[in-house]
């Protein structure tokens, strides 16, 4: 009982620690609510699900390997394949948001259009104005609102939670289901309230920064977010 102390401690550590080194964890979420303007109930929930959706693959993956007498470096190359793989979603997913974040842009610019009041004693004349979201194309936009958040829920279950399987060893070695159970728990709780945390606080901050110009620019700012942060995981290991 002692030991399983000891792993559930190191697995809340392990897990907070995790969660703020790498910037995959928050950064989409936050970049993606300020883009697309979601409520911060909405994005609050988002987040977890993504979060659970993360945890509960790996957990997943281990139990099952472990049942199968899979050896831990077998385990390991499977999660970093997946790793690998989310890592190129991220970017493929952040790329293509961006393209489409500059294309909305360039429609969003103000421009100038010949105007006619109904009034002819006014004459025909021009005057500059801009498309606002709600204007660009209603049904693809609520089409995209809509899928956005189960592109980045498919990319969080690929993605690994590597020291998670590591820690499901001892309690595996010793039968002990609530060992597992406790470890798994307390890693999956310290995760995703620390995602959650970290969603709040930085999206409350990034919703007090004055966009001006840049406003319009939000969509391909987040799709280039996504990208780097993918670009990070794939080639720094972050």
């Amino acid at each position: 009982m002692h030991e399983i102390i000891i792993i559930t401690i190191t697995a809340a550590s392990i897990g907070l620690i995790h969660t703020m080194l790498g910037p995959d964890h928050y950064l989409p979420f936050i970049v993606m609510a300020r883009a697309r303007k979601w409520s911060l109930a909405r994005t609050s929930c988002i987040t977890v699900l993504c979060g659970i959706g993360h945890v509960s693959s790996s957990v997943v993956l281990g139990i099952i390997g472990i049942a199968l007498g899979i050896s831990l470096n077998k385990l390991g190359a499977i999660e970093s394949f997946r790793g690998g793989f989310a890592a190129w979603l991220l970017i493929a997913f952040g790329l293509g948001y961006f393209v489409w974040g500059v294309f909305t842009a360039r429609k969003n610019r103000p421009h100038k259009h010949w105007h006619a009041h109904g009034d002819t004693s006014m004459p025909i004349h021009k005057h500059k104005h801009k498309h606002n979201d709600a204007q660009l194309h209603v049904h693809k936009g609520e089409k995209a609102k809509n899928l956005t958040p189960w592109i980045l829920f498919t990319i969080f279950v690929f993605g690994p939670c590597e020291p998670l399987i590591p820690l499901l060893i001892y309690p595996a070695a010793k039968s002990s289901t609530f060992g597992l159970v406790l470890v798994t728990s307390v890693f999956g709780v310290v995760t995703i309230a620390t995602m959650l945390s970290i969603v709040i606080l930085l999206s409350l901050g990034a919703n007090l920064l004055p966009m001006g110009r840049l406003e319009r620019y939000t969509h391909a700012l987040a799709g280039a977010t996504i990208c780097l942060c993918g670009i990070t995981i794939r080639f720094l290991g972050l």
